[in-house]
């Protein structure tokens, strides 16, 4: 057996591999360029910087964007639909909405799958699940000679009401797998047994579109790892905030959509619970775009209404996380009205920011706090030299445009950038009923440590905390999830009519499921932990929210009591009086997995030991650059207060304490920033 838990997370710009030594504690971290094209290899190389071998692995746990990156580009398999007669067009007709209300002529994006690889089935299920129209074995069969001849690579079959009665797509299924052995197929009875043609159907459809090409990118990872040495299991972090197996990868493939994503939420939870912050909102601004999540009352907001692209909803829960186009790279520019925008276009790691020297020559917020003396010209530990004169280059179409010297066309394009983000995290907090000055702010990735201060101050949040190592919190995230599943069932009836003993026998069938999921796991079941949840509504709501309730249901007068509180926080109303209806099940499987506990430090060594030497740095606070401190993070002790303005510098990010603010280190080498004034 190892001794090292791995955990690798791919972002667009970087991959970060962060390993913690299960007998010494000891936590070291390593950081190499993406490879877009084969983030595998990016992985292998994240691996062999952090300089060990496989056999030294005792767990490896992975958050990948090679689902999310397969949608945005669009680099799919030929994939068919296979839908009941009359229904081909459900995909493309979607909703009828547009993400831009006002713009008549931006147009949703195209269909994952053509037209002419949507195919009618004559079957039909009623409302009420009983079967009108078997499936003819014959008609499934010439399909499936058609699907050959058009080298199909993978299959999506949804029907009308299968979310009730799944037999009819079992059926086509079969035939199908037994006639076409090599390709992948996907049922909406089993992917997502929910009501509503259109989310059920693009939730199968894009489980489809992924699994050969997740699959294939997960087995060819599995083998490179094995040659190394590693003979245990990949772990893959999904949407909804836990790990699978490949095996199961294979199965919920769409869940892989926003994998690397949930990384970082899942970290900025436990340290804001290591820094006793039960309410937290999550900063992970990296290279390319910023991921904002939220934690209330100790637990990671969720959603079933996300998507990769618009118009095409992905039905697995999620954890609810915001991304805007706010990142290093992110790009400024000025547009034709004349005013200045940041992002959400990025230079990512290729060609990158004007200062990486290699092609780029437009300017992006790297550009601009490299100018402003916030960032080391020498970074990732002397490994990677930036270009001033190229960043001052890129700057010059904003200063003649604006009449700005260089420094103040830098300060403009992170105040746009702050603004920009700013209104994000409002998004996410102000707008769901929730006061950002309850709240924490965790921020991390290579660049969040850069901007926070500066949100923090804007939206009144009392205190940031930086992880000790932010750069690479994500991949911590990796080692902190648990197996999740999560089993959802479509269930419609007033709570006047509906008896507890009916929600206890479908709880109970679901369990069944999400406990044979585990087993196969090797969960034992001890460490597995099933929460009920209800999906409720007034009767003649479209949405509905979610409601935790207990084993052995005997009354809903605590669910309903529940959901009131939930909707008037939600939406600032609430009717006890009005009539309340059941929508739906959800069990949410956890098999429990023991999990790396991060030491606390004694203090070692003075903060003026750790003070490496002081630049010029450019605050419009101050009226412009100020001769700043410059401290080496690794060797500030615990316990150090330091006093704005003081830069903090690591391998994998910059730490900025602007002038009004005062930091303190805790325990864990977290820093926590606050107005000063404010610090305990």
């Amino acid at each position: 057996m190892g001794k090292y838990r791995v955990a690798v997370d791919v972002g667009g710009t970087f991959t970060d591999v962060f390993v913690f030594d299960e007998k010494s504690k000891d936590i070291f971290i390593a950081k190499t360029a993406s490879t877009p094209t084969n983030p595998e290899i990016g992985v292998i190389n994240g691996i062999e910087a952090a300089n060990i071998s496989g056999d030294d692995i005792s767990v490896f746990s992975h958050g990948t964007t090679a689902g999310t990156n397969a949608l945005i580009e669009r680099k799919l398999p030929k994939t068919a639909l296979v839908t009941t007669k009359g229904f081909r067009d459900v995909t493309e007709i979607r909703r009828g909405t547009k993400l831009d209300l006002w713009d008549a002529y931006k147009d949703v994006a195209p269909p994952y799958i053509r037209r002419r690889d949507r195919f009618e089935i004559n079957e039909r299920v009623d409302y009420s699940g009983n079967i009108l129209v078997s499936v003819d074995e014959q008609e499934v069969i010439e399909l499936a000679r058609i699907l050959k001849r058009r080298n199909v690579e993978s299959i999506a079959i949804s029907f009308m009401n299968a979310y009730v009665n799944g037999d009819n797509e079992r059926s086509v299924k079969e035939i199908l797998q037994r006639e076409l052995p090599d390709v992948y197929i996907s049922s909406s009875s089993e992917v997502l047994p929910e009501i509503f043609e259109h989310e059920r159907t693009s939730t199968t459809i894009i489980n489809s579109v992924l699994g050969p090409k997740v699959t294939k990118y997960i087995d060819v990872l599995q083998n490179q790892i094995k040659a190394k040495g590693y003979d245990g299991e990949i772990l893959v972090l999904h949407s909804g905030g836990g790990v699978m197996t490949s095996e199961n990868v294979q199965k919920y493939a769409g869940r892989l959509a926003s994998s690397g994503i949930a990384a970082g939420a899942i970290a900025s939870k436990y340290i804001a619970e290591l820094c006793g912050f039960k309410n937290a909102i999550g900063l992970d601004m990296g290279g390319t775009s910023t991921d904002i999540s939220l934690v209330y009352d100790g637990e990671l907001k969720t959603t079933k209404e996300w998507y990769i692209e618009y118009g095409y909803p992905i039905g697995f829960p999620s954890i609810e996380i915001m991304t805007i186009g706010a990142g290093g790279g992110s790009i400024a520019r000025i547009d034709k009205g004349g005013s200045l925008r940041n992002g959400p276009e990025s230079a990512g790691s290729e060609p990158g920011p004007a200062c990486y020297d290699l092609g780029g020559t437009e300017p992006t917020n790297t550009d601009a706090n490299l100018i402003l003396g916030r960032l080391n010209e020498s970074l990732l530990g002397g490994e990677m030299t930036l270009n001033k004169d190229a960043s001052q280059k890129a700057l010059e179409p904003i200063c003649e445009m604006y009449g700005y010297n260089e420094f103040e066309a830098a300060n403009a394009i992170l105040k746009v950038a702050n603004a920009n983000m700013s209104d994000a995290l409002r998004l996410i907090s102000v707008r769901k009923g929730y006061d950002p000055r309850d709240f924490a702010l965790v921020a991390f990735g290579g660049a969040g440590a850069l901007h926070s201060a500066y949100l923090a101050k804007e939206l009144s949040i009392p205190k940031v905390i930086v992880p000790a190592h932010p750069g690479v919190a994500a991949a911590l995230g990796c080692l902190l999830v648990d197996f999740r599943h999560d089993l959802t069932k479509t269930y419609v009836a007033n709570t006047e009519d509906i008896e507890t003993d009916t929600i206890e026998q479908e709880f109970l069938k679901m369990e069944q499921e999400a406990i044979k999921l585990l087993k196969n796991e090797g969960i034992d079941k001890k460490s597995m932990n099933l929460i009920r949840h209800l999906e409720m509504r007034y009767v003649g709501q479209w949405r509905s929210l979610e409601v935790t309730v207990g084993r052995h249901l005997t009354s809903l007068d605590a669910a309903l009591e529940n959901f009131h509180k939930e909707h008037e926080r939600a939406y600032a109303f609430s009717n006890p009086d009005q009539s309340v209806e059941v929508y739906g099940f959800r069990i949410e499987a956890v098999g429990i997995v023991p999990k790396p506990e991060l030491p606390k430090e004694e203090p070692v060594g003075t903060l003026i030991e750790a003070l490496r030497e002081y630049r010029n740095v450019y605050f419009e606070e101050t009226g412009g650059f100020i001769n700043t401190p410059i401290y080496h993070r690794p060797s500030v002790p615990v316990g150090s207060i330091i006093s704005g303005p003081a830069v903090v510098e690591q391998l994998d990010s910059t730490v900025i304490i602007p002038p009004d603010f005062v930091a303190k280190v805790d325990n864990y080498k977290n820093i926590i920033i606050s107005l000063k004034g404010v610090v305990e």
